[in-house]
């Protein structure tokens, strides 16, 4: 047991918690969990562990708290924040504190054992260094060169490092740094400068060249690779010799892709979310401006169908808040649940029931097929309701005018299968590739006059993956679409 590495596993979700101890042990390690921020914090800090993995949002304590406390009590934990939600800000704030990377959810058994290996290499790096200062305190043993105390430091980091004399010389790299300028064939003493990038030599030549008052340090944020594939911070600042002398530059490199990546869909959604509220306020305003004009005659008829319109318009708006607000409860998991077993056939009929002038009204006519003895499904009424209904009413809205909508409910040994055909306007390649992005609404000739907030199968998605499922879809262009869900069912 001594040598086997022990991970800390906090996480409220219990599927997800029992899951992946139930794989990290079954990989050698000694596993154990806590269901929540309380009990985390006590295991984290009453024994050692080699790894914590945190989840960042839990109803008790956050997720963020919970990881300062671990490594104020054990600074040599090396611990992971676990979230499906990860913000530019949570991942600076995480960071900051000692959390040593993120695990995405939901992530696969690959990506979970790979970062597990990583993380203990950090840990073994770091109880190395714990062991060398100790031993220098307490005389122990002297380290036999500073050369290789140096290197262990810096490697040790997960920023690239790079020393270059006043001439333009290597003396001194870490591989991260090779890594992430991509640099082959370089030895030490080799000139540099123009084996790395040019905004990065630039910054090296601002140095080199600068004879009085050199900067104390400089920093720029470049873009390596097209697209956002490779962005990093660099800083740059002058190393002295120990009579004052200017010697040359030390450069580290960090890798910021991700966070640039949170930040850009940052932006983007704010952007979205603020051009999709400000369309129905000017129509609204300009609607109420016409009403007020009193320059303007308008008919009983006309002031009538401004008001219709006005009020379509805003409750186009409420549906809007509403989803957003959804979608913002299920980010930060303060959205209530109350799980029961719930048979799927009377919930998809009410759901069938309340959808049912609609489909009259485009003429639209449903087929059922459901396997007997269905099994139970442990889920959220409200969350089953709003997913079946977000499907349905857009196989109503997208299809033809006197059009069919088939339904086939069944199971396997896992899951619980929803199939739902529709003979629709069907949807081309590149519009099925964004389907659950946030606001994304196919633009076509079919879809003029349909109304949508573009946020219904993205709440559907969130659902799906909240109960651990998935969603397939299937679609031809002008001939229909086939949405294919799948949910975990309790194993006999």
């Amino acid at each position: 047991m001594d040598n086997t590495a022990k991970i800390l596993i906090v996480d409220d979700e219990k599927g997800l918690r029992i899951g992946t101890q139930r794989l990290l042990e079954s990989e050698g390690f000694y596993v154990e969990s806590a269901e929540n921020g309380t009990d985390g914090i006590s295991l984290g800090t009453q024994k050692e562990f080699d790894l914590a993995i945190i989840d960042l949002k839990m109803p008790d304590i956050d997720g963020l708290e919970v990881l300062q406390t671990i490594k104020k009590d054990k600074p040599n934990t090396v611990c992971f924040i676990a979230t499906a939600f990860a913000s530019y800000d949570t991942a600076i704030e995480a960071t900051r504190i000692g959390a040593y990377s993120y695990i995405p959810k939901p992530f696969t058994p690959e990506e979970l054992l790979h970062n597990v290996q990583q993380g203990l290499k950090q840990r073994k790096l770091l109880i190395e260094a714990e062991r060398l200062k100790r031993e220098r305190e307490e005389n122990l043993l002297a380290i036999a060169d500073e050369k290789s105390r140096l290197n262990t430091v810096i490697e040790s980091i997960n920023d690239g490092v790079l020393v270059v004399n006043k001439v333009g010389e290597m003396v001194y790299y870490n591989n991260v740094a090779l890594k992430l300028l991509e640099i082959e064939d370089i030895e030490l003493g080799e000139y540099l400068l123009d084996k790395i990038p040019a905004k990065i030599s630039n910054q090296i030549k601002e140095f080199l060249r600068a004879e009085d008052g050199l900067p104390k340090s400089t920093s720029e944020q470049i873009e390596l690779k097209p697209n956002n594939e490779l962005f990093v911070e660099t800083v740059s600042s002058p190393v002295y010799h120990s009579d004052g002398k200017f010697a040359g530059v030390v450069i580290v490199v960090n890798n910021i892709t991700e966070f640039k990546r949170i930040e850009l869909i940052k932006n983007q959604f704010v952007s979205m979310v603020a051009h999709e509220l400000k369309t129905p306020v000017v129509a609204v305003m300009g609607f109420i401006d016409l009403l007020l004009d009193k320059k303007i005659p308008l008919t009983d008829d006309q002031q009538h169908d401004y008001m219709s319109r006005s009020s379509s318009r805003l409750k186009g708006l409420i549906d809007l808040v509403n989803d957003l607000l959804d979608i913002s409860r299920m980010e930060i998991k303060t959205k209530q649940r109350e799980i029961e077993e719930l048979d799927v056939r009377e919930v998809f009929e009410s759901t069938l029931m309340f959808l049912e002038q609609l489909a009259k009204e485009r003429g639209i006519v449903f087929e059922q097929k459901y396997e007997e003895n269905l099994p139970k499904l442990n889920a959220d009424q409200n969350e089953v309701t709003r997913l079946f209904t977000n499907i349905l009413s857009n196989a109503i809205k997208y299809n033809k005018e006197n059009g069919k909508i088939f339904i086939e409910i069944s199971s396997s040994k896992n899951y619980l299968c929803i199939k739902i055909e529709d003979t629709g306007i069907g949807m081309k390649k590149e519009d099925k590739e964004r389907l659950f992005s946030e606001f994304f609404r196919i633009k076509n000739k079919y879809t003029r006059n349909v109304s949508g907030t573009g946020l219904g199968l993205t709440i559907v998605k969130r659902i799906v993956d909240s109960y651990h499922g998935k969603i397939e879809v299937e679609s031809e262009y002008e001939k229909g679409t086939t949405f294919t869900i799948y949910l975990p069912i309790k194993t006999k």
